[in-house]
């Protein structure tokens, strides 16, 4: 299904944009790092332009999750360290 096949994009992609966010915004708060992140994802999302805001609305809170557990993957490594 093309959905799940957005899914898993998604969930790829959520480690590049945390990374890119973190890289980007180093000083920046949290709040501001996860909206650059998820902007990055949904950019590199191979959607077509009309298509992409229905599917943010439908997956918004995939989306979140998959930052999120970005999130906690890099800091998990980072903490191995």
């Amino acid at each position: 299904m093309i959905l799940d096949k957005i899914k898993e994009t998604i969930s790829d992609l959520a480690y590049s944009a945390v990374s890119y966010a973190e890289n980007s915004l180093s000083t920046s708060s949290g709040k501001e790092k996860k909206r650059l992140a998820i902007t990055f994802l949904v950019n590199k999302l191979a959607i077509a332009t009309p298509f992409k805001p229905f599917v943010i609305f439908i997956l918004t809170d995939f989306i979140d999750k998959a930052i999120e557990n970005a999130v906690e993957y890099m800091n998990e490594v980072r903490n191995e360290d």
